[in-house]
Protein backbone atom coordinates (compact mmCIF):
# COMPACT_ATOMS: atom_id res chain seq x y z
CA UNK A 1 0.00 0.00 0.00
CA UNK A 2 1.25 3.52 -0.75
CA UNK A 3 1.38 6.57 1.46
CA UNK A 4 -1.59 7.45 3.64
CA UNK A 5 -3.92 10.29 2.66
CA UNK A 6 -2.59 13.82 3.22
CA UNK A 7 -4.81 14.28 6.26
CA UNK A 8 -3.04 11.40 7.92
CA UNK A 9 0.40 12.38 6.69
CA UNK A 10 0.01 15.75 8.34
CA UNK A 11 -0.30 14.03 11.69
CA UNK A 12 3.18 12.53 11.36
CA UNK A 13 4.33 9.25 9.99
CA UNK A 14 5.78 7.85 13.17
CA UNK A 15 2.61 8.23 15.15
CA UNK A 16 -0.17 8.67 12.64
CA UNK A 17 -2.01 5.55 13.72
CA UNK A 18 -0.76 5.33 17.26
CA UNK A 19 -4.15 6.42 18.51
CA UNK A 20 -5.76 3.61 16.57
CA UNK A 21 -3.60 0.97 18.22
CA UNK A 22 -5.97 0.85 21.16
CA UNK A 23 -8.89 0.16 18.87
CA UNK A 24 -7.16 -0.76 15.63
CA UNK A 25 -9.12 -3.10 13.49
CA UNK A 26 -10.77 -4.77 16.46
CA UNK A 27 -11.91 -3.57 19.91
CA UNK A 28 -10.46 -5.17 22.98
CA UNK A 29 -11.79 -3.96 26.27
CA UNK A 30 -12.59 -6.84 28.58
CA UNK A 31 -10.05 -6.99 31.40
CA UNK A 32 -10.38 -9.94 33.71
CA UNK A 33 -8.62 -11.07 36.83
CA UNK A 34 -5.01 -12.20 36.51
CA UNK A 35 -3.26 -14.09 39.31
CA UNK A 36 -0.38 -11.62 39.63
CA UNK A 37 2.08 -11.65 42.48
CA UNK A 38 4.42 -9.14 44.02
CA UNK A 39 7.39 -11.48 43.94
CA UNK A 40 10.77 -10.15 42.90
CA UNK A 41 11.78 -10.59 39.26
CA UNK A 42 13.50 -13.84 38.37
CA UNK A 43 16.64 -12.86 36.47
CA UNK A 44 17.43 -14.74 33.27
CA UNK A 45 20.58 -16.81 33.23
CA UNK A 46 23.39 -14.56 31.94
CA UNK A 47 25.77 -16.39 29.66
CA UNK A 48 28.19 -15.61 26.92
CA UNK A 49 27.06 -17.35 23.75
CA UNK A 50 29.42 -18.70 21.16
CA UNK A 51 30.32 -16.27 18.37
CA UNK A 52 27.55 -16.10 15.83
CA UNK A 53 27.83 -16.64 12.13
CA UNK A 54 28.42 -13.53 10.08
CA UNK A 55 25.37 -11.48 9.15
CA UNK A 56 24.54 -7.79 8.68
CA UNK A 57 25.49 -6.14 12.00
CA UNK A 58 22.82 -3.45 11.64
CA UNK A 59 20.01 -5.96 11.87
CA UNK A 60 21.26 -9.02 13.73
CA UNK A 61 22.08 -8.99 17.41
CA UNK A 62 24.13 -12.16 17.04
CA UNK A 63 26.69 -10.49 14.76
CA UNK A 64 29.07 -10.00 17.70
CA UNK A 65 29.79 -12.16 20.76
CA UNK A 66 27.93 -10.90 23.81
CA UNK A 67 29.82 -9.61 26.83
CA UNK A 68 29.54 -11.47 30.10
CA UNK A 69 26.31 -10.76 31.96
CA UNK A 70 24.14 -10.53 28.86
CA UNK A 71 21.18 -12.78 28.26
CA UNK A 72 22.14 -15.51 25.83
CA UNK A 73 20.64 -15.75 22.39
CA UNK A 74 17.19 -17.27 22.11
CA UNK A 75 17.05 -20.92 23.17
CA UNK A 76 16.28 -23.62 20.67
CA UNK A 77 12.81 -23.22 19.25
CA UNK A 78 10.75 -24.68 16.45
CA UNK A 79 10.66 -22.59 13.28
CA UNK A 80 7.56 -20.45 13.26
CA UNK A 81 4.94 -21.36 10.66
CA UNK A 82 5.27 -19.21 7.56
CA UNK A 83 3.13 -16.04 7.63
CA UNK A 84 -0.37 -17.03 6.44
CA UNK A 85 -0.60 -13.73 4.57
CA UNK A 86 2.18 -11.84 2.77
CA UNK A 87 4.39 -9.58 4.88
CA UNK A 88 7.30 -7.64 3.40
CA UNK A 89 10.54 -6.33 4.83
CA UNK A 90 12.58 -7.82 7.67
CA UNK A 91 10.43 -9.91 9.98
CA UNK A 92 10.90 -11.27 13.45
CA UNK A 93 8.63 -13.42 15.62
CA UNK A 94 8.88 -15.04 19.02
CA UNK A 95 5.87 -16.83 20.51
CA UNK A 96 6.51 -18.82 23.66
CA UNK A 97 4.72 -20.56 26.49
CA UNK A 98 6.64 -19.65 29.62
CA UNK A 99 6.98 -21.29 33.00
CA UNK A 100 5.41 -18.85 35.51
CA UNK A 101 7.90 -19.92 38.19
CA UNK A 102 11.16 -19.58 36.23
CA UNK A 103 9.89 -17.35 33.38
CA UNK A 104 11.87 -19.48 30.96
CA UNK A 105 10.31 -20.80 27.74
CA UNK A 106 8.70 -24.22 27.96
CA UNK A 107 8.27 -24.29 24.19
CA UNK A 108 8.51 -21.66 21.50
CA UNK A 109 8.31 -20.94 17.79
CA UNK A 110 10.50 -18.31 16.23
CA UNK A 111 11.67 -16.48 13.14
CA UNK A 112 14.84 -14.37 13.51
CA UNK A 113 14.36 -14.04 17.28
CA UNK A 114 17.80 -12.45 17.78
CA UNK A 115 17.61 -9.77 15.10
CA UNK A 116 17.31 -6.16 16.26
CA UNK A 117 14.21 -4.16 15.30
CA UNK A 118 12.83 -0.70 16.08
CA UNK A 119 10.23 -0.97 18.85
CA UNK A 120 8.13 2.11 18.05
CA UNK A 121 5.32 2.55 20.59
CA UNK A 122 5.43 -0.96 21.98
CA UNK A 123 8.30 0.25 24.20
CA UNK A 124 5.72 2.22 26.21
CA UNK A 125 5.01 -0.91 28.23
CA UNK A 126 8.44 -0.46 29.80
CA UNK A 127 7.62 3.13 30.75
CA UNK A 128 4.50 1.88 32.55
CA UNK A 129 6.58 -0.63 34.53
CA UNK A 130 9.09 2.08 35.50
CA UNK A 131 6.25 4.35 36.68
CA UNK A 132 4.78 1.58 38.83
CA UNK A 133 8.14 0.78 40.41
CA UNK A 134 8.67 4.43 41.33
CA UNK A 135 5.14 4.57 42.75
CA UNK A 136 6.05 1.65 45.01
CA UNK A 137 9.28 3.39 45.98
CA UNK A 138 7.35 6.50 47.03
CA UNK A 139 9.05 8.58 44.32
CA UNK A 140 5.82 9.65 42.61
CA UNK A 141 2.10 9.72 43.25
CA UNK A 142 -0.68 8.83 40.79
CA UNK A 143 -2.24 12.22 41.56
CA UNK A 144 0.82 14.26 40.54
CA UNK A 145 -0.20 16.57 37.67
CA UNK A 146 1.51 17.92 34.57
CA UNK A 147 0.91 20.54 31.91
CA UNK A 148 1.70 20.29 28.20
CA UNK A 149 4.50 22.70 27.25
CA UNK A 150 6.41 23.68 24.16
CA UNK A 151 9.29 21.56 25.45
CA UNK A 152 7.42 18.35 26.30
CA UNK A 153 4.81 18.24 23.52
CA UNK A 154 5.56 15.41 21.11
CA UNK A 155 3.82 14.39 17.90
CA UNK A 156 0.18 13.39 17.71
CA UNK A 157 -2.63 13.91 20.16
CA UNK A 158 -1.75 15.07 23.64
CA UNK A 159 -3.31 15.28 27.12
CA UNK A 160 -5.05 18.26 28.60
CA UNK A 161 -3.12 20.45 31.01
CA UNK A 162 -3.26 19.36 34.64
CA UNK A 163 -3.51 15.65 33.75
CA UNK A 164 -2.41 13.36 36.56
CA UNK A 165 0.06 10.48 36.39
CA UNK A 166 -2.62 7.76 36.47
CA UNK A 167 -4.46 9.29 33.52
CA UNK A 168 -1.21 9.80 31.64
CA UNK A 169 -0.48 6.07 31.95
CA UNK A 170 -3.94 5.32 30.54
CA UNK A 171 -3.42 7.70 27.62
CA UNK A 172 0.01 6.20 26.97
CA UNK A 173 -1.24 2.60 26.72
CA UNK A 174 -4.84 2.97 25.53
CA UNK A 175 -4.33 5.85 23.09
CA UNK A 176 -0.57 5.54 22.51
CA UNK A 177 -0.23 9.23 23.41
CA UNK A 178 3.37 10.29 22.75
CA UNK A 179 3.31 13.44 24.87
CA UNK A 180 1.90 11.51 27.82
CA UNK A 181 4.67 8.95 27.32
CA UNK A 182 7.42 11.53 27.19
CA UNK A 183 6.16 13.32 30.31
CA UNK A 184 6.19 10.04 32.21
CA UNK A 185 9.50 8.87 30.76
CA UNK A 186 11.24 12.07 31.80
CA UNK A 187 9.51 12.07 35.20
CA UNK A 188 10.88 8.65 36.15
CA UNK A 189 14.19 9.40 34.46
CA UNK A 190 15.65 8.15 31.19
CA UNK A 191 17.97 5.83 33.12
CA UNK A 192 15.11 4.20 35.05
CA UNK A 193 13.42 2.89 31.92
CA UNK A 194 16.68 1.64 30.42
CA UNK A 195 17.53 -0.06 33.72
CA UNK A 196 14.59 -2.43 33.26
CA UNK A 197 16.42 -3.98 30.32
CA UNK A 198 19.92 -3.65 31.75
CA UNK A 199 18.99 -5.40 34.99
CA UNK A 200 17.73 -8.39 32.97
CA UNK A 201 20.85 -8.56 30.83
CA UNK A 202 19.01 -7.50 27.67
CA UNK A 203 22.09 -6.10 26.00
CA UNK A 204 20.44 -5.49 22.61
CA UNK A 205 17.48 -3.59 24.07
CA UNK A 206 17.52 0.22 24.10
CA UNK A 207 14.66 1.92 25.94
CA UNK A 208 16.26 5.19 26.96
CA UNK A 209 14.94 7.79 24.49
CA UNK A 210 11.54 9.52 24.74
CA UNK A 211 9.61 9.64 21.46
CA UNK A 212 10.39 13.26 20.61
CA UNK A 213 14.10 12.63 21.11
CA UNK A 214 14.36 9.85 18.53
CA UNK A 215 12.32 11.83 16.00
CA UNK A 216 14.50 14.91 16.44
CA UNK A 217 17.56 12.73 15.89
CA UNK A 218 16.10 11.12 12.78
CA UNK A 219 15.08 14.51 11.40
CA UNK A 220 18.71 15.62 11.69
CA UNK A 221 17.95 18.27 14.32
CA UNK A 222 20.07 17.01 17.22
CA UNK A 223 23.54 18.56 17.31
CA UNK A 224 24.54 15.94 19.86
CA UNK A 225 23.47 13.04 17.68
CA UNK A 226 24.95 14.60 14.54
CA UNK A 227 28.24 15.25 16.30
CA UNK A 228 29.05 11.76 17.55
CA UNK A 229 29.64 8.28 16.21
CA UNK A 230 29.43 6.79 19.68
CA UNK A 231 25.69 6.68 20.20
CA UNK A 232 24.92 3.36 18.54
CA UNK A 233 27.40 1.43 20.65
CA UNK A 234 27.25 3.48 23.84
CA UNK A 235 26.30 1.75 27.08
CA UNK A 236 26.10 2.66 30.75
CA UNK A 237 27.05 6.20 31.73
CA UNK A 238 28.10 7.12 28.18
CA UNK A 239 24.67 6.20 26.84
CA UNK A 240 22.94 8.05 29.69
CA UNK A 241 24.96 11.19 29.03
CA UNK A 242 24.33 11.14 25.27
CA UNK A 243 20.64 10.32 25.71
CA UNK A 244 20.17 13.26 28.08
CA UNK A 245 21.88 15.58 25.60
CA UNK A 246 19.81 14.31 22.65
CA UNK A 247 16.65 14.74 24.71
CA UNK A 248 17.71 18.29 25.65
CA UNK A 249 18.11 19.00 21.93
CA UNK A 250 14.63 17.62 21.30
CA UNK A 251 13.00 19.93 23.82
CA UNK A 252 14.21 22.97 21.88
CA UNK A 253 11.79 22.37 19.01
CA UNK A 254 8.09 22.94 18.61
CA UNK A 255 6.20 19.81 17.61
CA UNK A 256 4.86 21.39 14.39
CA UNK A 257 8.34 22.37 13.19
CA UNK A 258 9.58 18.88 13.99
CA UNK A 259 6.67 17.46 12.03
CA UNK A 260 7.56 19.46 8.93
CA UNK A 261 11.17 18.37 9.12
CA UNK A 262 10.16 14.73 9.49
CA UNK A 263 7.81 15.00 6.53
CA UNK A 264 10.64 16.37 4.41
CA UNK A 265 12.94 13.58 5.55
CA UNK A 266 10.49 10.77 4.82
CA UNK A 267 9.44 12.26 1.49
CA UNK A 268 13.11 12.38 0.51
CA UNK A 269 15.75 9.67 0.78
CA UNK A 270 14.72 8.07 4.06
CA UNK A 271 17.14 5.30 5.01
CA UNK A 272 15.74 2.37 7.06
CA UNK A 273 19.19 1.94 8.61
CA UNK A 274 18.67 5.26 10.38
CA UNK A 275 15.72 3.74 12.26
CA UNK A 276 18.17 1.39 13.94
CA UNK A 277 20.40 4.29 14.89
CA UNK A 278 17.76 6.44 16.58
CA UNK A 279 14.82 4.31 17.73
CA UNK A 280 14.46 2.38 20.93
CA UNK A 281 15.31 -1.20 19.93
CA UNK A 282 15.09 -4.82 20.93
CA UNK A 283 14.96 -8.33 19.55
CA UNK A 284 11.77 -10.42 19.56
CA UNK A 285 13.28 -12.76 22.16
CA UNK A 286 14.67 -10.05 24.43
CA UNK A 287 11.52 -7.96 24.45
CA UNK A 288 9.32 -10.99 25.08
CA UNK A 289 11.65 -11.79 28.00
CA UNK A 290 11.11 -8.30 29.39
CA UNK A 291 7.34 -8.70 29.08
CA UNK A 292 7.41 -12.06 30.87
CA UNK A 293 9.07 -10.34 33.82
CA UNK A 294 6.88 -7.26 33.67
CA UNK A 295 3.61 -9.16 33.68
CA UNK A 296 4.42 -12.31 35.64
CA UNK A 297 7.05 -11.25 38.18
CA UNK A 298 7.13 -7.44 38.21
CA UNK A 299 8.09 -7.10 41.89
CA UNK A 300 5.18 -4.72 42.56
CA UNK A 301 2.97 -4.13 45.57
CA UNK A 302 -0.71 -5.15 45.45
CA UNK A 303 -1.70 -1.52 44.81
CA UNK A 304 0.74 -1.20 41.92
CA UNK A 305 -0.38 -4.57 40.52
CA UNK A 306 -3.97 -3.33 40.49
CA UNK A 307 -2.86 -0.21 38.62
CA UNK A 308 -0.86 -2.31 36.18
CA UNK A 309 -3.79 -4.61 35.50
CA UNK A 310 -6.22 -1.75 34.91
CA UNK A 311 -3.94 0.05 32.47
CA UNK A 312 -1.96 -2.69 30.68
CA UNK A 313 -5.20 -4.50 29.82
CA UNK A 314 -6.21 -1.47 27.72
CA UNK A 315 -3.44 -2.05 25.19
CA UNK A 316 -4.25 -3.33 21.73
CA UNK A 317 -4.23 -7.00 20.77
CA UNK A 318 -6.68 -9.01 22.84
CA UNK A 319 -9.53 -9.13 20.37
CA UNK A 320 -7.07 -9.82 17.54
CA UNK A 321 -6.12 -13.13 19.13
CA UNK A 322 -7.96 -16.24 17.97
CA UNK A 323 -7.62 -17.49 21.54
CA UNK A 324 -9.93 -14.65 22.55
CA UNK A 325 -12.46 -15.67 19.90
CA UNK A 326 -12.18 -19.17 21.34
CA UNK A 327 -13.02 -17.77 24.79
CA UNK A 328 -9.66 -18.99 26.02
CA UNK A 329 -8.08 -15.75 27.32
CA UNK A 330 -8.28 -15.14 31.06
CA UNK A 331 -6.03 -12.07 31.06
CA UNK A 332 -4.24 -9.98 28.46
CA UNK A 333 -1.68 -7.18 28.45
CA UNK A 334 -0.18 -5.82 25.24
CA UNK A 335 0.78 -2.92 23.02
CA UNK A 336 1.48 -2.16 19.40
CA UNK A 337 3.59 0.37 17.57
CA UNK A 338 3.89 1.65 14.04
CA UNK A 339 6.00 4.03 12.03
CA UNK A 340 7.42 4.65 8.60
CA UNK A 341 7.66 1.08 7.24
CA UNK A 342 7.66 -0.22 10.86
CA UNK A 343 5.08 -2.33 12.70
CA UNK A 344 5.31 -4.06 16.07
CA UNK A 345 2.86 -6.03 18.23
CA UNK A 346 3.93 -7.49 21.55
CA UNK A 347 2.07 -8.85 24.54
CA UNK A 348 1.26 -11.49 27.11
CA UNK A 349 -1.85 -13.50 27.77
CA UNK A 350 -2.94 -16.23 30.15
CA UNK A 351 -5.25 -18.96 28.95
CA UNK A 352 -8.19 -20.15 31.00
CA UNK A 353 -6.41 -23.44 31.69
CA UNK A 354 -3.46 -21.58 33.20
CA UNK A 355 -0.88 -21.40 30.42
CA UNK A 356 1.19 -18.24 29.96
CA UNK A 357 2.10 -16.98 26.49
CA UNK A 358 4.30 -14.09 25.40
CA UNK A 359 4.63 -12.91 21.81
CA UNK A 360 6.64 -10.35 19.89
CA UNK A 361 6.04 -9.55 16.22
CA UNK A 362 8.38 -7.07 14.54
CA UNK A 363 8.47 -5.73 10.98
CA UNK A 364 10.99 -3.27 9.58
CA UNK A 365 11.43 -2.00 6.04
CA UNK A 366 7.93 -2.91 4.92
CA UNK A 367 6.92 -2.21 1.34
CA UNK A 368 4.03 -0.26 2.85
CA UNK A 369 4.96 3.18 4.14
CA UNK A 370 1.83 3.25 6.29
CA UNK A 371 1.87 -0.09 8.06
CA UNK A 372 -1.35 -0.21 10.08
CA UNK A 373 -3.19 -2.09 7.27
CA UNK A 374 -0.72 -4.93 7.97
CA UNK A 375 -2.30 -5.49 11.39
CA UNK A 376 -4.51 -8.39 10.30
CA UNK A 377 -1.57 -10.02 8.55
CA UNK A 378 0.62 -9.59 11.60
CA UNK A 379 -1.91 -11.20 13.91
CA UNK A 380 -2.58 -13.99 11.43
CA UNK A 381 1.08 -14.89 11.92
CA UNK A 382 1.02 -14.42 15.69
CA UNK A 383 -2.08 -16.62 15.87
CA UNK A 384 -0.42 -19.29 13.73
CA UNK A 385 2.42 -19.33 16.24
CA UNK A 386 0.00 -19.60 19.16
CA UNK A 387 -1.80 -22.49 17.43
CA UNK A 388 1.53 -24.26 16.96
CA UNK A 389 2.14 -24.08 20.71
CA UNK A 390 -1.31 -24.54 22.23
CA UNK A 391 -3.23 -26.32 19.50
CA UNK A 392 -5.68 -24.70 17.15
CA UNK A 393 -7.68 -21.95 18.83
CA UNK A 394 -11.10 -22.42 17.26
CA UNK A 395 -13.59 -19.55 17.55
CA UNK A 396 -16.49 -20.43 19.81
CA UNK A 397 -19.90 -20.70 18.11
CA UNK A 398 -21.99 -17.56 18.19
CA UNK A 399 -25.72 -17.17 17.94
CA UNK A 400 -27.11 -14.86 15.32
CA UNK A 401 -25.20 -12.13 13.58
CA UNK A 402 -21.99 -10.93 15.12
CA UNK A 403 -22.13 -7.40 16.50
CA UNK A 404 -20.57 -4.65 14.45
CA UNK A 405 -17.00 -3.77 15.37
CA UNK A 406 -16.68 -0.21 16.61
CA UNK A 407 -13.09 0.98 17.10
CA UNK A 408 -12.50 2.40 20.56
CA UNK A 409 -10.51 5.31 19.11
CA UNK A 410 -11.43 7.26 15.95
Amino acid sequence: MGSPPPALRNKGRYFLAALALAGGLWACRRPETVPATAAAPVPPTPTTPAPATASPPASRAAAQPLPSGCLAQAPAAQPAPPPPQPLSGRLGLWVAEVDPATLRPLRAVATHPDEVFPLASTYKQAVLWAVLRQFDAGALLPTERFDVTRENQSLGDYPYDDTNVKDLTIRMIQHSDNTATDILHRRVGLKAVQALADDLGLCHTRLILPTKAWWVAEAGLSDTFNGTHLWETATGEDRERLAAAIDADAQKYRFDYLQRRLDAYFEGDADPANDLRVHNLSTPYEFATLLAHEYLRPGLSPRALKWQHEVAALGFGRSALRAEAAHNVAAFYGKGGNGWRILTYTGYFQTKDGRHVVYAFMQHGSDQTYTMPNTRRAFAWINAGVDALLGEQKPAPTEGKAPAVRPAVP
